[in-house]
């Protein structure tokens, strides 16, 4: 069970503090282990691809023991200077922690194409420093936030060997949200005995049910990063094959990482609605994780929900649009709130059914799309919001 909140992780220091990238609030964020940890991590696929993106896949295979982050800027679209100011951020915080600059991670979110402020950085990194603490890192999710209306963290804890195991996550995000991650940006520090090789592949995998499934406004971010630092301190047997301890630790993973795959969901730019579509009986995984993210990313099937209208034909049209497989004479489809369901399809057939009561689930802030294809067993969950005029305002004057 995800408990709100930042557990202990011995050897695990962190703070944020304000160093004037942004105008106001935190914006300047390490996360710093004692000893040296094992790393993975996933990163966007947009090929206008940030510097400190470009940096830290270059250094992911290292002993890691620091993660800098800046909000405010993106180091996006900044050429040969920004991918200096990237470096130069990670030998600073070599300089001042005494580490080794390869042993430094570096990630940034915030305003595209504009050249970082290094100076107000160098002071923030030299004011930081003595500051990180174990009680601080609770500092971390709202400093790296932009236009998220509040911070994404939780903890989960487990037993393996006897052995109390943990993973802390936070995270941020809620504009530029799209799969193959989004302006979205999640650090994660646990203790587990395992090797890296399992470690990345049990990331990679859970990142494609969990954050690739979210969106928010269809756009593919720049500088999307999920790092993933282990200090191995826990006293378990090292988990070397997909055995049970493996899956246990894959489930735990899986349940943080949607956990905030949700709370990104959740509190996308303007949003006034969760919605949560759940696709099963595809042909095969594939199809239906496509089939489900082109439900939640339809713009006109967003829009519907933000003026609750019952016009579940643009669902259809959208599963149609995919490119994935499925019969439309095949289709069961209802809505879901929090108390009660109506069906609107039933194999291909529409159903008779009541404006008043679907007006009801309509109004609710969370609203679950059902979907059944009834043509294999194969199922995928998706995660998105309503599209406001809200959004648009926020990001009409987003750089002003």
């Amino acid at each position: 069970m995800i408990e709100k909140k930042l557990k202990t992780i011995k050897g695990f220091l962190g703070n944020s503090i304000h160093s004037g990238v942004k105008f106001k609030n935190l914006d300047l964020s390490i996360i710093y282990s004692e000893t040296d940890c094992i790393a993975a991590g996933a990163f966007t696929k947009n090929l206008t691809v940030a510097a400190p993106v470009t940096l830290s896949k270059s250094k992911i295979n290292n002993p890691i023991r620091a993660v800098i982050v800046n909000s405010g800027n993106a180091n996006a679209a900044t050429g040969q200077k920004g991918y200096d100011d990237a470096k130069k951020m990670c030998d600073l915080v070599a300089e001042n922690l005494n580490i080794d600059e390869d042993s430094i991670l570096v990630s940034s979110t915030g305003v595209i194409g504009v050249n970082l402020p290094m100076d107000k950085i160098e002071n923030g990194i030299r004011k930081i420093g003595p500051t990180l603490t174990e009680e601080n890192i609770i500092n971390i999710p709202k400093g790296i936030m932009t236009t998220d209306t509040f911070e994404k963290y939780g903890s989960i804890e487990f037993t393996i060997d006897n052995e109390k195991i943990i993973i802390n996550g936070m995270a941020k995000g809620s504009g530029m949200i799209h799969p193959n991650m989004a302006t979205m940006l999640s650090f994660l520090t646990t203790n587990i005995n395992i090797s890296k090789d399992l470690m990345q592949k049990a990331l990679s995998e859970v990142v494609e049910d969990t954050f690739n499934m979210i969106s928010v406004d269809g756009d593919t971010s720049t500088n999307d990063m999920v790092l993933l630092l282990n200090n191995q301190t826990a006293m378990n047997n090292q988990i070397i094959t997909e055995d049970t301890n493996y899956q246990m630790f894959k489930s735990a993973l899986h349940e943080i990482l949607e956990y905030l795959s949700i709370s990104i969901a959740r509190d996308g730019e303007g949003a006034t609605k969760l919605l949560k579509v759940t696709l099963n009986n595809a042909s095969t995984k594939e199809s239906a994780r496509i089939l489900a993210k082109s439900v939640i990313t339809s713009s006109l099937v967003k829009s519907a929900f933000f003026g609750e209208d019952a016009n579940w034909g643009r669902i259809l049209s959208a599963l149609g649009a995919s490119g994935a497989f499925m019969d439309p004479g095949k289709v069961d489809l209802s809505f879901k709130g929090k108390s009660d369901s109506i069906d609107l399809m039933k194999y291909g057939e529409p159903l008779n059914f009541s404006e008043e009561d679907v007006a009801e689930i309509l109004a609710e802030k969370e609203i679950e799309i059902i979907i059944d294809l009834n043509i294999g067993s194969s199922s995928a969950k998706s995660w998105g919001c309503d599209l406001t005029y809200d959004y648009v305002k926020i990001n009409a004057d987003y750089r002003t």
